[in-house]
């Protein structure tokens, strides 16, 4: 059993991709191509905004935004400590310091009701992280942060696809930015990302900082760096983009009836209420989880987790001021969350097969 089964999708897939493929190695232009304004197009229609910018990967998308923000030495952006490193390692490579928020244990994404304290004269970006699949309340957050004339920006690697009170991940904060990491909800087949936002302003300074600080040949008004998406990957966004709604709604399907059936032995993921989720990796709490991962592999369940130890705990931010003990949510999730199996391609017998296997070391 595969735990994202990457090599099923290329086969439903591969016709349209390997045209796709095959038009960008006939035409030749593999940097900024045709398709890079192609896809852009599309993905800002899907998300719904102005302005779709594709980059070099999810975290060139995040350093991207932080420098068209004006965040440099000196200055404090709010995140979470429970999530992949490039949330925090941006603050840091322009220079800011990540100030860490803790999480609710529910959903795994930002206790909002922590955020204000957090603020201080040095903040200047507030970078919730929409984890596992689903968005925390941006609505709360975009009046906090207007409150005290912050900017919001949404890390929605895990969660593209999925909405909250109707609207697309991505597409409700000042800047979205999200991953195309080939494991992502949508993936091309190396690094990729993308940043989103109606402001005509940002989204200038965003496309001259991804490609050197310019958007004319030999003219470098700000200080960029080459984070530019390549042309192939965007061929290959082209081809899956037509399919993506019908695998959000089987991922939504596959974790709905993952939690039903899974809910009587471990904590399963909840759904927000206003909140649809895409389950990016569809993630359970569990004593003993190493063991439960062990008995789960010797009966051929694949399992990861995501992620063993909190950002604070981290030698890079050793210096930050956060110590353990200072996000108790954050440090016991990361010691008892476990992935399981999870795409759009499992059929009922694999689920199944997973769900008796969790049971079965659970019981």
């Amino acid at each position: 059993m595969e735990f994202i089964d990457l090599k099923q999708q290329y086969r439903r897939y591969q016709a349209e991709i390997d045209d796709r493929i095959r038009k960008v190695l006939e035409h030749g232009h593999f940097i900024m191509g045709p398709e890079i304004a192609e896809l852009e197009a599309a993905l800002a229609a899907y998300v719904g905004v102005k302005h779709a910018i594709t980059v070099a990967s999810g975290t060139d998308s995040l350093e991207i935004a932080l420098r068209a923000l004006g965040v440099g030495p000196g200055d404090e952006v709010i995140t979470v400590a429970f999530t992949w490193i490039s949330t925090a390692e941006v603050a840091g490579l322009v220079g800011a310091k990540p100030v860490f928020v803790d999480i609710q244990p529910t959903t795994y994404n930002i206790n909002v009701d922590l955020i204000e304290a957090a603020i201080t004269p040095r903040t200047k970006a507030i970078l919730p992280v929409s984890l596992f699949g689903q968005m925390p309340d941006y609505g709360r957050i975009n009046a906090i942060a207007a409150k005290h004339g912050l900017p919001v920006i949404e890390d929605g690697a895990q969660s593209f696809g999925a909405t909250q009170r109707g609207q697309r991940s991505c597409g409700v904060t000042l800047i979205g930015s999200t991953s195309f990491f080939p494991a992502k909800p949508l993936g091309c087949y190396g690094d990729g990302g993308a940043l989103f936002t109606n402001d005509d302003g940002l989204a200038e300074r965003m496309r001259a900082i991804r490609t050197h600080g310019g958007l004319k040949r030999h003219h470098h008004p700000l200080v960029g760096m080459n984070g530019r998406f390549d042309t192939l990957q965007a061929a290959v966004l082209l081809a899956k983009l037509p399919h993506f709604e019908q695998e959000v709604a089987r991922r939504g399907e596959i974790g709905a009836r993952y939690s039903e059936k899974l809910r009587e032995v471990c904590v399963v993921p909840e759904v927000t209420p206003n909140n649809t989720h895409v389950y990016a990796q569809y993630t359970v709490r569990v004593p003993n989880r190493d063991a439960v991962g062990e008995k789960l592999k010797a009966r051929g369940i694949p399992t990861a987790v995501y992620y063993p130890k909190c950002l604070h705990e981290q030698p890079v931010f050793a210096n930050n001021g956060c110590r353990w003990g200072d996000l108790p949510e954050s440090e016991r999730a990361s010691r008892e969350v476990l992935s399981l199996p999870m795409h759009p391609f499992l059929d009922i017998e694999e689920q199944d097969r997973v769900i008796a296997a969790v049971k079965s070391a659970l019981t």
